[in-house]
């Protein structure tokens, strides 16, 4: 390239002409040198087998796995021109991308919602984390048996929406210290809440709405934990060196995963279900109940997909990923990598090539992988069974749902999809939670 003048405003042309001002350019850096490969880049080029547009298409919102095994097998890290973004879809590239904090960075839900300022995230301090794991394991059993015992009488349900959704939100009722009586409202403000970080501005508007309706309702619950403190997690939050504010609490609620055990349970038993032999299995001791969960994870995980932001510019997988860039990790497409998993379609409760511990990342001291679960957050540093803390929200979600699902076997007999029910694994929006919505079942009475 030409010497380049020190004058202000000197320009210089790049090798693809572009007259670049001496102000913005430094031959010392990298500078324009991404830009410059961008250039030589044409959508449809080198991508014929699939179109940005398929990736919000009604298809993939109803079921990923055929287009992400295209991306899998002919563009692994797929430039999304469209949604300006870069999908990793095998498994190993998926696993170091999430757990490289170095050089890629998980944003805050907070940031989807453009808030600034919003509270503080409070789940990994160690005093809410271990009152977040005694509320768990305190409850869970509890919760579940009145749920089940509930169904027993009845001769038919929907598993997905009378049990694993039900399930789900009063064990983060319970956790947060929610009345019975109020139980309904706050799991429909939660809910909403949920759904705003998504990218439609109708549900954004209604999550915004529904965070200000929970920080009023939480401001007289704080108040009273700071007189008078409980066993939940807000009590927990208001005795931190700097004690809790309402908006804190419902930040920290938030941040929180509320889709792994709702979409895994519901999932889970679509499964048994649709695959009875392997249901026999599952129902036969908790070990395998625990093995079938896990196996509920890699073949159909209710987070299919989760975004990383690249800190700086990164050459990574061929190509040059530029600061800020969105890339986007795909579990359906990792979680089904047949260079990591034997049969990866089949659904196997038994299954030997996974690791039955919980994830990290792709170094593993036994060489296997095991399914990615993005909503749990980052893999454990930490034992499965730590001594000076409470152990990873990976097991203890996990605990939770084996403990909710033999629940079921134990109140309900002969469970079986109801008759001209055609249940499916579907997403309401495109980036939501991948579960089974409706699951209706019919069992014998008790």
């Amino acid at each position: 390239m030409a010497s380049v003048s020190l004058e202000k405003e000197a320009s210089v042309a790049g090798r693809n002409g572009v007259i670049i001002r001496k102000r913005e350019y430094d031959e010392g850096k990298p500078g324009f040198r991404t830009y410059e490969v961008y250039q030589r880049e044409r959508v449809g080029e080198s991508t014929e087998k699939i179109k940005p547009i398929q990736l919000v298409s009604d298809d993939y919102r109803r079921d990923p796995y055929p287009l992400m095994e295209i991306l899998r097998e002919n563009y692994p890290c797929y430039r999304d021109w469209l949604e300006n973004s870069f999908w990793i879809t095998r498994y190993n590239d998926v696993t170091s991308i999430f757990t490289d904090d170095a050089n890629f960075e998980t944003r805050p839900k907070t940031w989807y919602y453009g808030l600034n300022d919003a509270g503080r995230d409070l789940r990994n301090e160690l005093s809410v984390l271990a009152a977040e794991e005694a509320c768990i394991d305190r409850s869970a059993e509890e919760i579940a048996v009145k749920l089940a015992g509930q169904l027993a009488s009845r001769g038919e349900a929907d598993l997905a929406t009378g049990f694993a959704a039900r399930f789900a939100v009063q064990m983060t009722a319970s956790c947060y210290g929610i009345p019975d009586a109020d139980i309904d409202s706050f799991a429909t403000a939660y809910w909403r809440m949920q759904r705003g970080t998504s990218w439609k501005p109708r549900l954004q508007a209604d999550g915004l709405a529904a965070m200000q309706e929970l920080v009023r309702y939480f401001e007289p619950i704080v108040a009273e934990r700071q007189s008078s403190p409980g066993d939940d997690m807000v009590s927990a939050m208001v005795q931190l060196d700097q004690p809790a504010s309402a908006r804190d609490v419902v930040v920290t609620l938030l941040e929180g995963d509320h889709e792994t055990l709702h979409g895994a349970l519901a999932n889970l038993w679509f499964l048994l279900l649709t695959h009875p032999g392997e249901f026999e299995k599952a129902r036969s001791e908790r070990r395998l109940m625990k093995l079938a969960y896990l196996e509920t994870l890699r073949h159909s995980t209710p987070v299919v997909s989760a975004h990383r932001f690249a800190r700086h510019e990164v050459e990574r997988f061929g190509r040059l990923l530029p600061e800020g860039a969105r890339i986007v990790c795909s579990a359906a497409a990792a979680n089904r990598d047949p260079r990591v998993f034997r049969d990866p379609s089949t659904f196997i409760v038994d299954r030997k090539d996974m690791c039955q511990r919980e994830p990290r990342g792709q170094y593993r001291a036994d060489g296997l992988a095991t399914g990615i679960a993005f909503g749990l957050g980052k893999p454990s540093v930490h034992p499965a069974v730590p001594e000076d803390r409470p152990r990873s929200r990976y097991a203890i979600t996990r605990d939770t749902a084996v403990t909710a699902s033999e629940a079921l076997v134990a109140h309900l007999d002969n469970i079986e999809i109801a008759k001209g029910a055609s249940p499916v694994l579907t997403s309401l929006t495109v980036g939501e939670m991948h579960t089974c919505w409706r699951l209706p079942v019919t069992y014998k009475k008790k």
